[in-house]
């Protein structure tokens, strides 16, 4: 099937924030099944929503930590703290966005995101500290 020039960027868009190794794993597990939902998400949420240059990637991680934490939507909210970091959110930024999620989001779910982004946080930059120097993002 030929794919629009929307999925197109969405997909490069995807890679650029969730990297390219996660990306690439979602769409080749992908089945008869649920590939018609990953090729949703891929055109309209990655190609068209964060193919929109209103907002920087940055800008776009920091809302959706606050919304994944407001939805308690935690294996998201791992993928798109290590998104937020590709996208130079730091990690004190991602402490006060998600400081500012126990106050109006409550704690319970603030508690739980601070779990989730840490281990998040933990594993890229063990991922990032492994890539040879002159590969490094």
């Amino acid at each position: 099937m030929q794919q629009s020039d929307r999925f197109n960027k969405g997909f490069e868009n995807r890679k650029a924030v969730l990297g390219a190794e996660h990306v690439e794993k979602s769409w080749a597990a992908a089945d008869e099944f649920n590939k018609p939902m990953q090729r949703l998400v891929t055109e309209y949420c990655w190609g068209e929503v964060w193919g929109d240059e209103t907002l920087p990637f940055k800008t776009r991680s920091i809302i959706n930590l606050a919304m994944l934490t407001a939805m308690s939507q935690h294996h998201e909210l791992g993928v798109h703290v290590r998104g937020a970091l590709r996208n130079g959110v730091t990690k004190e930024e991602i402490r006060a966005v998600l400081m500012q999620a126990a106050v109006y989001c409550g704690a319970p779910l603030a508690l739980a995101a601070f779990r989730i982004a840490s281990d998040a946080i933990r594993a890229y930059e063990a991922e990032t500290a492994a890539q040879p120097k002159g590969n490094a993002k």
